[in-house]
């Protein structure tokens, strides 16, 4: 290989090595112009978050935030699965045992160093400071200080849940429930005099999947919530519609199936699985095809109702024989697996996939299917969208890898924008925030190579900071 040419050399066309230089510097500086331009069209637009895990509880009681810990730690596994890596106990961080919540925050703190690099840190760095208005910088020293700044700022109104919702500037939140939820919470924000628009997604995954160690007290009190006898496969159904329609009642727009292995298929004879399913006695192969075919059932009801479906598919769960042993499931243990989408969704799509009126929107933890399968999907199948990049890859990087990997297959229409997916509600500006700027970025290189004029990429830049989310999940314009 010969060697790169020195600065003063000639390349064949004449120019210099240090013009070339040159002219690459003005290239970044115009794309980094245009990438300003773009994120500061977007970046006080509203926050739609149509799929999180925040808690109804707290717009419904909209009380404070207790502390420090509780905010930022506890619950939060990026959080707690770095410092569990690193060797520091999940009892010492308050994980399913009482702990101190100043000496949770202060070996937080102590350990804040374990962050670099990694989205986490930038998303808590925005809470801090962006938020919380805190510029003092974390460390060992100072979590005593930031800890009670944290808490005097918590016990003010401003910072209660509603305000924050409020000067967060979010149109619409999206909570996921299990279907066996009362929706109280909901109810009661429905109730309020508040506007803000919370509300719940159809979560079903405890009264479908036959694995679920909880299956048989869950069907039990599905039958019970409904009133309906379950005794046979219709009234199953029926116990499931009528959920479907107290979650629609409440504003709900999409259902949620986590999965850890995709697979769909259609049973001609699904009243005789049933006993067996919901007695126990089913074989483990009759338990996929049952769950298989039960997510078809679940993308014929979306037809009736309304309703989006998601599938986040691609997590191999609680991993960790000994942490889900003594502190229970999601604790950080949950690691991405290879993921068959063609296969797995095979039989849905050939029974569903073809109405334009159904929306199944799609996430993978398995980034390889991207460009391979996701995108030539999208791409075609008419009911399909491309969820965002999800989880471990909801960084700039995995961002910057999403766009590469699916958009000259899919386009951009064939995306759901954004969601933030998240537990951690003080975070969600600083995710749609990152979100916003990875867009700009990608949208200027797009300008700079030529794929399209500004006027385009401006107009994508307010469709994938809020419209394609927004038409993806019928929330409306």
């Amino acid at each position: 290989m010969k060697p790169l040419p020195r600065q003063g050399k000639t390349f064949p066309n004449g120019e210099s090595f240090a013009t070339l230089c040159s002219k690459l510097g003005d290239l970044m500086q115009r794309l980094t112009s245009g990438a300003q331009t773009l994120y500061e069209g977007i970046r006080h637009l509203p926050i739609v978050s149509p799929h999180g895990h925040c808690d109804p509880e707290w717009f419904a009681q909209n009380s404070a935030f207790s502390n420090a810990a509780e905010l930022l730690v506890i619950p939060d596994h990026y959080v707690f699965r770095m410092l569990y890596s690193q060797g520091v106990s999940l009892e010492d961080l308050g994980i399913g045992h009482a702990a101190d919540p100043r000496e949770v925050f202060r070996i937080f703190a102590k350990h804040w160093h374990l962050f670099l690099g990694t989205p986490s840190r930038m998303w808590i760095s925005h809470v801090l400071q962006e938020t919380l208005g805190i510029m003092t910088s974390l460390g060992a020293d100072t979590a005593d200080m930031i800890y009670d700044q944290i808490g005097e700022k918590l016990a003010r109104d401003d910072h209660r849940p509603r305000a924050l919702f409020d000067r967060f500037n979010i149109a619409a939140l999206a909570t996921t429930d299990s279907a066996l939820d009362s929706l109280e919470h909901h109810q009661r924000v429905k109730d309020s005099a508040w506007s803000g628009r919370v509300i719940p997604t159809f979560r079903p995954d405890g009264v479908l999947d036959p694995d679920d160690p909880d299956f048989a007290e869950n069907i039990r009190a599905l039958a019970k919530l409904t009133q309906t006898d379950i005794s046979d496969f219709s009234g199953y159904l029926a116990a499931l519609r009528q959920r479907r329609a107290a979650f629609r009642d409440m504003g709900a727009t999409a259902t949620d199936h986590a999965i850890e292995v995709i697979w769909t298929e259609w049973l001609e004879d699904p009243d005789t699985l049933w006993p067996r399913v919901q007695s126990g006695a089913a074989s483990a192969q009759d338990r996929i095809r049952f769950y298989g075919h039960m997510l078809i059932e679940m993308a014929q009801m979306s037809l009736d109702d309304g309703l989006v479906m998601q599938i986040h598919a691609g997590s191999k769960r609680n991993t960790n024989a000994h942490v889900m042993a003594r502190f229970g499931r999601d604790k950080g243990a949950d690691i991405p697996v290879q993921t068959d989408w063609v296969r797995g969704l095979e039989a849905l799509l050939n029974r569903v996939g073809n109405r334009a009126d159904f929306t199944l929107i799609l996430f993978t933890l398995d980034e390889a299917t991207y460009a391979r399968t996701l995108a030539p999907m999208a791409g075609h199948w008419p009911c399909l969208r491309i969820g965002p990049p999800w989880w471990f890859h909801d960084s700039p990087a995995g961002i910057a890898r999403y766009f590469d990997q699916v958009v000259e297959t899919a386009g951009y229409y064939n995306l759901a924008g954004f969601n933030d997916d998240t537990r951690a509600f003080l975070s969600i500006p600083a995710r749609h925030d990152l979100w916003r700027r990875a867009v700009a970025l990608h949208l200027a290189q797009q300008v700079s190579d030529g794929a399209f004029d500004v006027s385009d990429a401006t107009h994508l830049a307010q469709e994938l900071a809020v419209g394609l989310a927004q038409d993806a999940y019928r929330l409306g314009r």
